[in-house]
């Protein structure tokens, strides 16, 4: 089987190959491509594969324009944070939706379905009886965001709202939660959780360490190879930096807009 990652954050695409090797170790793995340019540029000069799992959020943009650049036949599997782009990626070659990071039983779930509706694809109408069996499958739940965290402190429980929450972030082997108010408690979560019970309209995960409010940015600063320094008003001093390839999204979120 042949199979193209189109991701742009490296790890989420080295634990992406690793999962898919374990259930198909025979699979001939391309990528990962990590913009909408170099996928497009790829699809249209590349054979075809069996299977392409695609980031909806790239450093360029969201992976929906590749379908408007070249025509795709492939079969895809479409893997994202956020939960609200299903409609739009069922509307597509999509035979399943993943949410990041990408479950191994889930990811299991996803392959086993393709194999079941092979036979359903030709290259002259994908979408054809492969849509109306893709309908009928059940969706991704809505996610249910945490709206507050129950702290434990001495003997003592500490309900802080998610509103009231400026940012985390993991440091020496632990993660703290930090209100606007300038103070911290240890969490017992660790980033990658917090990424999935966080509202992604509300936080944005800067890179591996640091998951800040919108609520809490006082200022934006260039940083040196186009990267961005996030400035909070409760702690200034902390060092929240935003990848390269994540400036594009971060603008877009900070904006008020869909990542």
């Amino acid at each position: 089987m042949k199979i193209l990652i189109v991701e742009d954050e490296e790890l989420a695409a080295q634990r992406l190959a690793q999962l898919i090797r374990e259930s198909e170790p025979a699979a001939e793995i391309t990528g990962p491509l990590d913009t909408v340019t170099a996928t497009v540029a790829h699809l249209k000069t590349n054979p075809v594969y069996d299977l392409i799992f695609l980031d909806i959020q790239l450093a360029d943009g969201k992976s929906f324009t590749v379908f408007e650049e070249c025509r795709v036949v492939t079969p895809v599997i479409f893997t994202t944070a956020f939960d609200e782009y299903a409609l739009q990626a069922f509307e597509l070659n999509s035979i399943d939706y993943l949410l990041k990071p990408v479950n191994r039983e889930k990811l299991r779930t996803s392959l086993e379905k393709f194999r079941r509706l092979k036979e359903y694809y030709t290259t002259e109408n994908p979408n054809g009886q492969l849509y109306e069996l893709i309908k009928s499958l059940k969706m991704p739940p809505t996610a249910n965001y945490k709206d507050r965290f129950l702290i434990s402190k001495g003997d003592a429980l500490i309900p802080v709202k998610v509103s009231e929450i400026s940012c985390f972030y993991a440091e020496d082997k632990e993660v703290f939660l930090l209100t606007h108010d300038n103070k911290r408690y240890i969490i017992p979560h660790s980033i990658e959780e917090l990424s999935e019970k966080l509202n992604p309209a509300l936080f944005f995960r800067a890179n591996r360490q640091f998951i800040v409010s919108a609520d809490a940015i006082r200022k934006v600063h260039n940083y040196f190879n186009y990267k961005f320094k996030v400035e909070i008003a409760a702690d200034p001093k902390l060092e929240i930096i935003v990848s390269r390839l994540k400036t594009a999204a971060f603008k877009t979120w900070l904006n008020g807009e869909r990542v």
